[in-house]
């Protein structure tokens, strides 16, 4: 026990020790970092829409940017953090002004503290009918339809990969949630405010709803395998996060694995194996010399595909102008 203790206490200092890059403790902040819900001021050229449900009719609004080039565009659908909604600040929204790309910022129920929100059914429907109501109303180049979140809009990113209807050719997820089951025991330890969270999300009395919160994991949903034919699935983690934010790299991993596990990859060096997924949570250093993302070094680079999975050196983070340009590059 004292030496757990020891190894725990170093992968924290390690954590808080690397300044250079990284934000403050969440606690430490006037906000929470990629789960910022002040209220902004979005620039008048954002439209805000209603949209109504196609799963139960209720209207829910988004903010709504459309081309003015005569041409069609990409269109991002970016996604809001865990306790944010469509109003809350999302940098990407200023890139694909400058851009003049299509773009839309949905609420799908709002934060997740309530059972029809954290990527139910209905908050699914509800990012689908998003991206039709784009579609309708802009000029959209259908092959080039972007999904990405950053934390809970990871979360969402992931969900969406797994359950959407449309044709959406590349989703990019950073910071993800991918078991919920597991999210609420690690904010139960950390005592922050999502342990609370996914209790109400989930139908869940004193304890945890574990058949609810399994629904609603990506971890535990069937995986489409005929999408990673065409659409491309781009995971990212900051090596320390679960130490500096709140959802381990973990999740991110563990995802990855189930994907090539349910793709029935055979070639083993594609997954993560627990060796090199114990030197990430024990030393968090990179595995080798393998590149950098935005000046950032890569501790891990996986890939099987359509599929890749990316740690670099960052904690709870979305890098953003990097994130677009990824999505960009064909």
């Amino acid at each position: 026990m004292k030496v757990f203790c020891r190894v725990i206490t170093s992968f924290l200092l390690l954590g808080y020790c690397h300044t250079s890059f990284a934000q403050k403790p969440e606690s430490a902040e006037p906000y929470i970092r990629f789960d910022d819900t002040r209220n902004v001021t979005w620039p008048s050229d954002f439209e805000v829409v209603g949209i109504p449900s196609t799963a139960d009719g209720q209207v829910q609004k988004a903010y709504f940017y459309k081309t003015r080039s005569g041409r069609p565009q990409p269109l991002i659908i970016s996604l809001h953090t865990w306790s944010g909604d469509y109003t809350q600040k999302d940098d990407l929204a200023a890139l694909c002004q400058q851009r003049d790309l299509n773009y839309i910022h949905p609420d799908f129920r709002g934060a997740n503290k309530s059972p029809s929100a954290c990527c139910s059914e209905v908050a699914l429907a509800d990012i689908d009918d998003a991206i039709a109501f784009a579609r309708k109303h802009a000029q959209v180049d259908t092959s080039k339809i972007y999904v990405i979140g950053v934390s809970g809009g990871g979360y969402a990113t992931l969900s969406t990969f797994m359950k959407s209807k449309h044709p959406v050719r590349k989703f990019s997820a950073w910071a993800s949630i991918a078991d919920l089951e597991a999210w609420h025991r690690e904010s139960t330890i950390l005592r922050n405010k999502y342990a609370a969270d996914v209790i109400a999300c989930t139908d869940s009395g004193e304890d945890l709803n574990r058949e609810s919160a399994r629904r609603r994991s990506p971890q535990y949903m069937k995986t489409p395998v005929k999408r990673l034919k065409t659409a491309r699935l781009s995971i990212y983690a900051g090596i320390y996060d679960g130490l500096q934010g709140s959802v381990p790299i973990t999740h991110s991993i563990n995802f990855y694995n189930k994907l090539l596990t349910d793709l029935a990859v055979s070639d083993r060096s594609r997954y993560v194996s627990n060796q090199e997924k114990l030197h990430l949570l024990e030393l968090r250093q990179p595995l080798g010399k393998l590149g950098t993302i935005a000046d950032r070094p890569i501790c891990l680079k996986k890939r099987s595909g359509n599929l890749t999975l990316t740690i670099f050196e960052g904690n709870h983070e979305m890098l953003t102008e990097y994130a677009l340009n990824e999505l960009l590059n064909e």
